[in-house]
């Protein structure tokens, strides 16, 4: 079976952290994130998903540049489109460097969330992703 692979940037405000971007789904909250295209690079597929998602474009942020989130999993049975996949996920890690509108496209909505680690928000991805960044940037980022 093949393997799905989405990625996504993790936004985050301030310096140090202050406060990070999530997308509303009617049942969950989740990254601006979507499936890679064929020939599109890690890099490519984050940032096309994170400007269609948000409207932020990558002159809006700084990538750092040491940071990346993986993880592999397998998508439940209940899953509409991809049932008992397995899937990789790759989250890299965007601060904002001038503000801009958030423009939702394919969502209910967002939220910035104050950066104030331990999070507990969707503990498949979302929280180890959080974590992973406290880890790489101090719990204050």
């Amino acid at each position: 079976m093949a393997v799905l692979k989405s990625c996504g940037v993790l936004i985050v405000r301030g310096d140090p952290i202050e406060e990070f971007l999530l997308m509303k789904h009617a049942d969950r909250w989740d990254l601006p994130k979507g499936h890679v295209e064929p020939g599109e690079s890690e890099i490519e597929c984050a940032l096309r998903e994170l400007e269609e998602e948000t409207g932020i474009e990558y002159t809006d942020i700084e990538l750092i540049q040491d940071f990346r989130f993986w993880s592999r999993y397998v998508l439940p049975k209940q899953d509409a489109r991809h049932p008992g996949q397995p899937k990789e996920l790759v989250i890299l890690l965007g601060r904002l460097v001038r503000e801009t509108e958030i423009v939702v496209t394919e969502h209910l909505g967002y939220e910035w969330f104050p950066w104030q680690p331990p999070h507990a928000i969707q503990e498949r991805t979302i929280d180890p992703v959080l974590a992973a960044v406290a880890e790489h940037v101090g719990d204050f980022g």
